[in-house]
């Protein structure tokens, strides 16, 4: 008896050496592995950029004499820091008071002056006022993209200097005279040129002297010749319309099934609706229907596109009017270092690194509130980095969006497309 005894009490003694080998190499082991984790090189750092950040100003402008806007179809800055503006006042409805369509802001809001509206000598006020800029030697340049297809020059007090274009009975892409409802204009100073976006009627940049009006040259899409659309097939009815409707919808490209690859039409998709030159001399173009910024040097060559919210399709399918890119802006640096694309019917404005086109932010949503777009329009920049955007149909106003300072934060993953 004592034998089997002592034989169990070896036992339990060997089953208590046994699990305190395993909890000693248990310990061990955290032991290295935690000196592994602490010891060894840190984790790489997560890559950074710099995004500028904006607050809207709700109280920006003040509108004076009880006047309403009709549709704002564009904003200005001029060297001063002053904003001009160019809205419809034959937008408003009857018995509503209203000022004229050119209105000069100092920045704070308080209106300074307004002029515009009628026709003068040597000049025809456009029927629908669409872009407004205003140049390096202080003059403003009005497009209008009604059936009178001009752009006209005015000294800041409104007197007229120039009219570029002129209503056509035939009106072409290859016509270096005439306009077809131009939607934007850039003076670019170190040439001293107007480029226009020729627009809703045409879907052309041409290039004019700012002096002289002389035409220079003109480019579409990718840099080819603009050509015009073959006739329109007639219109169908009825049954054959329903069919041709039923064959458009089983065969055309889902919002989610863009070729990335595909470079799109080979042709701007009217309306071409904006164009800014910058600093370093790239013609930015915003191709409203193609849902695309495309970007060449000012002599007309392509250098590369980038699309704007591809997915957005026509009523229907989900998006509006399907139309995104109306305008692009710059930052105020000199090296204008984000470019600021205006999304129409996602209602938002996208912020890039201009050099890189890499997409790092955005900001709005439709509506009617403060910071939010009812069919955005038009945008421009301060002096100061501060932002306006226009808004036309039932938006009718200028919003502005104060830089309040550049934002580090994680490289975003975004896709613009």
């Amino acid at each position: 008896m004592r034998r089997g005894g002592s034989g169990i009490v070896n036992v339990k003694r060997n089953l208590f050496v046994s699990a305190g080998i395993i909890l000693l190499v248990a310990f061990v082991a955290y032991a290295i592995a935690g000196s592994c984790r602490t010891s060894g090189a840190p984790p790489p750092p997560v890559p950074k950029v710099e995004v500028p950040k904006f607050v809207v100003d709700p109280s920006w402008p003040h509108i004076p004499n009880g006047w309403t806007l009709g549709q704002v179809s564009s904003a200005a800055c001029d060297a001063d820091g002053n904003i001009w503006i160019l809205h419809r006042p034959r937008t408003v409805k009857p018995g509503v008071r209203t000022g004229p369509p050119v209105m000069e802001f100092d920045p704070a809001g308080n209106y300074i002056q307004g002029w515009g509206g009628q026709s003068g000598n040597g000049y025809t006020w456009p029927s629908t006022e669409h872009g407004i800029t205003v140049d390096y030697k202080g003059f403003v340049w009005i497009s209008g993209n009604g059936n009178d297809d001009q752009v006209l020059k005015f000294t800041k007090d409104g007197k007229f200097i120039m009219q570029v274009g002129h209503a056509a009975q035939k009106k072409t892409n290859a016509d270096t005279t005439s306009l077809w409802k131009p939607a934007d204009v850039f003076v670019y100073p170190n040439t001293n040129e107007i480029f226009i976006a020729d627009g809703y009627g045409n879907k052309r940049i041409i290039v004019f002297d700012a002096d002289t009006g002389a035409y220079k040259r003109m480019w579409g899409a990718f840099g080819n010749i603009p050509v015009d659309d073959p006739p329109r097939p007639p219109v169908l009815t009825g049954e054959a319309a329903k069919a041709a409707a039923e064959e458009e919808e089983a065969t055309r490209t889902l919002a989610t099934g863009f070729d990335p690859k595909d470079p799109g039409p080979s042709q701007f998709v009217p309306p071409v609706h904006g164009v800014k030159v910058s600093n370093d001399g790239l013609v930015y173009v915003a191709d409203r229907g193609g849902k695309r910024v495309q970007v060449f040097t000012t002599d007309g060559k392509y250098i590369t596109q980038l699309w704007i919210d591809r997915w957005c399709l026509v009523v229907g399918g989900g998006c509006n009017n399907g139309n995104t890119a109306a305008s692009v802006a710059f930052s105020a640096d000199h090296a204008q270092r984000f470019l600021y694309v205006a999304s129409r019917s996602p209602a938002r404005i996208w912020v890039f690194d201009r050099k890189t086109l890499q997409p790092l932010d955005s900001f709005g949503r439709s509506g009617i509130a403060p910071g939010e777009f009812d069919v955005l329009h038009h945008m421009t920049t301060d002096n100061k980095g501060n932002l306006y955007s226009s808004e036309v149909e039932d938006g009718r106003r200028v919003q502005k969006f104060v830089f309040t300072g550049l934002v580090s934060m994680p490289v975003p993953v975004i896709r613009t497309d």
